[in-house]
This record gives structure tokens, sequence and C-alpha cells, in this order.
């Protein structure tokens, strides 16, 4: 594992750059379209795959990136270029992170790949967690996933929410329970294929923000998948079933689920992604405020405006640098005993709400219009506060690890 260090290296800025030069020239002048359309940039999406930006070969490189600012670089680069289109491009990688969290290597090498298609016929994909009953609760759910020996086929039934490419994807990973009993520990992964009969798009959401990334119902009636589409596998299904059914007699700890398996691992990159947002807003502020003149003089030379921007910059720098920390650690295989990826979620998103709200006030009328992309951006900001584990849930995740104690 190489020394830490806050400099990026040559090949990692060249990347920067690159993804840079593709959110300025491709993404940005394209934004306001799509969230006024609110649908599926597939066009953006397109030109992501032609240059390999929207690809498994880049994002496997970026993940296994020995440092582990890869998928952060990448992600603050592309929503520092749009939140909306931007998330139609990374989304796939959480369905992704699941097969890579869950899988063994031949489901990995079976199943990512169609999850992004080709430049001439892309693909998307979907990870399918969240319940009209159970959210942050993920004890809750309620769809279903029944063996069927005689058939070696999983039969799945339920609706999933706030599926971001929900019914649009290709492969769908679904999150079911096959062990009501045992609440969150009875969850299991699985992919469900494309053109599986059963599986349909629900309700589209209007959303207040990030309006270019399709969020969607996702319902199942009797699904049916072949047994192999089972992350992990039965056998390993089984043995983790059996020590959770032993801890809950016991009443001893109890083992990580397929849901929060993949959050965990996916954290850090989604406080980048808030980074990014937060960073694009400061920048539309800090510009402006040097040119706009009130009572004969650029209104940065006020004190008020000035210390807004320097305490916008301080919180986007802090953001980083948590985040950082968050992915070498993940890389170097040092555990959150101090639940760091929480943190590094937490405070991003906070900063990307507090930022964009500061530069929407530092642009007055202006910062209130659509004729500014600031007032785009505070709406995008608000889902990183929500999305992957609201803030009450990171701090009830940090709480309960620095105390030990089961926090409610």
């Amino acid at each position: 594992m190489p020394e830490f260090s806050f400099e990026l290296d040559d090949d990692q800025k060249a990347v920067r750059d690159w993804i840079h030069g593709f959110a300025v020239d491709v993404m940005r002048p394209a934004a306001a379209e799509w969230d006024e359309r609110e649908e599926t940039p597939w066009p953006i999406i397109q030109e992501a795959a032609k240059i390999g930006l929207y690809s498994l070969d880049f994002y496997a490189q970026q993940y296994f990136d020995p440092t582990g600012l890869g998928i952060p670089m990448t992600m603050e680069e592309l929503f520092w270029g749009d939140a909306g289109i931007a998330l139609s491009i990374v989304g796939t990688s959480l369905a992704a992170v699941a097969v890579l969290a869950n899988g063994t290597e031949e489901q990995v090498g079976t199943w990512i790949p169609p999850m992004y298609g080709d430049a001439n016929d892309v693909k998307v994909a979907a990870f399918c967690s969240s319940e009209p009953d159970a959210g942050s609760d993920v004890a809750a759910m309620r769809t279903r996933a029944v063996y069927d020996e005689a058939k070696d086929e999983w039969v799945i039934n339920g609706t999933k929410t706030w599926v971001t490419n929900g019914g649009i994807a290709g492969v769908h990973v679904v999150i079911a329970s096959v062990d009501p009993e045992l609440g969150a520990r009875g969850h299991a992964s699985f992919v469900v294929p494309p053109g599986t009969r059963g599986l349909s798009q629900g309700q589209k959401f209007k959303k207040h923000g990030i309006r270019a990334s399709h969020t969607a119902e996702v319902v199942l009636e009797d699904v049916r998948v072949p047994g192999h589409c089972l992350l992990g596998g039965k056998e390993k299904l089984d043995e983790r079933l059996a020590r959770a059914r032993e801890r809950a007699r016991s009443g001893t700890e109890r083992g990580k689920n397929a849901a929060m398996a993949t959050f965990e691992a996916s954290r850090p990159a989604v406080g980048a992604q808030a980074v990014g947002v937060a960073r694009a807003a400061y920048e539309v502020a800090l510009e402006y405020a040097k040119n706009r003149v009130q009572f004969g003089r650029p209104i940065i030379d006020n004190q008020g405006i000035a210390f807004q921007l320097a305490d916008m910059r301080t919180q986007i720098d802090a953001a980083r640098l948590l985040v950082w920390r968050a992915s070498w650690m993940a890389t170097a295989g040092r555990p959150f005993t101090a639940a760091e990826g929480s943190m590094s979620k937490l405070f991003a998103g906070e900063t990307a709400k507090a930022v964009t709200a500061q530069a929407v006030q530092i642009l007055g009328g202006n910062g209130f219009t659509r004729e500014y992309p600031v007032e785009r951006m505070h709406r995008d900001a608000a889902i990183f506060t929500i999305f992957e584990g609201t803030s009450e849930i990171q701090r009830l995740v940090i709480a309960r690890t620095l105390s030990g104690m089961q926090i409610r």
C-alpha cells in the first residue's frame, strides 16, 4: 500500500482533467435542458461511453486505484459538471457495487459487463432496496424471495421504490427477504436478468432535484430467476442464515446484511458527489461576487460576502478530506472503527446543502432564477442528506459505532 499523500500523481491528474473537460464541454451545456425535460440523457451517456468514461474498464481502473482516490476524484468532477446527468452516468455503479460486494468472481464477470453495454448500445443497471414502508428501516422489508427447490429457481414478489434507473435498466439487483424472522439479517441479493417476466416499472417520480436521473418504482410479480442469480450462492447463504439464527438465539452481535454491505461501500463515493456539487456552486458564487458591483464596488469587498465564501471553501475542503480519508481506509483495508465512511457522507451532504444555499443568497434575486445554475445546484444538493442513508441515519451509525450501544 503506497504512503498516503494529499497530492494526486500525474496519472490521476490526467484522468481528473480528462473528466473535467467532459464536464465542461458536454455536461454543463446540456444540464439545464435535461433538468427541464426530466428524462434520462441517453445521448450524453452514449457520448461518455464513446470516450470510455461510461464503461466497466474505466470504473474498474478507478476502483482498483491503490490510493483509493480514483472513485472519489471521478465522482467529484462528474457531479461538478451536473448532478442529474452525472447520476445517470454513475447510477449503474451502485448495482455493480452490489455484485462486487456480495457476488462470486463468476457472478462479477457474468453480470457487471451487461450492466453497461457498449458505445453503440448503452445500457444502465438498477439497485433495488428501498420500499414504500422500508427506507431507512431495512428490517421492515416486505419483498420476499422463496426458493423453488424442484426447479432451482427463486420466486420474488414485492415492490421497490426510489430506484435509480428502475424499470429502464437491463439488469436489476434486488434485495429481498429469504427469512423474515431474522429481519435485516435474513436478506439476500438477487440479479434479475434483462427481459425477465414479472418485473415492471411502476410510478416514475417527478423530483425536486437530480431530475435528469430516472427514479421509479419497480414491481415484482412472481419473478422467477435461476438459482445462480442469488449473489454469493445458496451454500454461502445457508451458512450465513445458520449463523444469524444461532446469534439470534444466543443474543450475540449480528452480522451485516446485503443492502448495508452495498451502502457501506458506496458512502464515501456519495460524499464525493456532494463535494462536486458544493464546489460548483461555490465557484459560481465566487466569480459572481468578484464581478457584481453594488454601491460602487464588487460585493466581495464586503466582509459579509467574503466571510461567507471563506466558510464555504473551508467546508468543501474539509468534506473532501473526510471523503479521501474514508476512501483510502477502505482501499487499505482499515476498519471504520469510528464510522468514517458515514462521517464522510454526513459531512459532505450537509456541506452541499449549506454551500449551495449560501450561493443562492450571494447571487440574490439572480440566484433564485433558472438563468443561473446555483438554483439547480441547490435543488440537486438536497438529495445528499436523504439517499443512501439520511443524515439522521448516518449520525445513528456513527453514534452506535463510537458507543458500542444499540442507540435508537
